[in-house]
């Protein structure tokens, strides 16, 4: 909490529902008005994965979590993926914030099994938050 901001009871909440009660295939965070809380700004069901990249602004800074599921050995499996999101264009002052930030966001929720940091969309292309087997 370097920064001073503090992540809001929503933000653990909407993450339990995507971890435990797989309600949400993932959640986009950012910081509230006041830059003082980290608030969840949306959440979504949608199975596609290009609906995700397209929810991530092209000029400001979010967090997310992506809740991936893939196969192996004949089995479904999940691995939650934590993606940092700070485009090139994004504003100097709040990639600062956003990236002082992260940890007390990142450090709250517990079962990430991946971490992307992501300046522009090829970055989140699938293949780079695909678990490896």
């Amino acid at each position: 909490q370097a920064s001073g901001v503090s992540v809001s009871d929503e933000c653990l909440e909407v993450f339990s529902a995507l971890k435990l009660g797989r309600k949400y295939k993932y959640i986009i965070f950012s910081l509230s008005a006041d830059l003082k809380t980290i608030v969840p700004i949306k959440t979504s069901s949608d199975e596609d994965y290009d609906k995700f990249v397209e929810d991530l602004p092209e000029n400001e800074c979010r967090w997310a979590v992506y809740d991936f599921e893939f196969e192996k050995e004949g089995a479904r499996r999940n691995k939650i993926c934590f993606v940092s999101w700070s485009p090139d264009t994004a504003k100097i002052k709040q990639k600062m914030l956003f990236a002082s930030s992260r940890d007390a966001l990142r450090r709250s929720f517990v079962g990430i099994a991946v971490e992307i940091q992501a300046t522009d969309s090829t970055e989140v292309a699938y293949e780079a938050g695909e678990p490896h087997p």
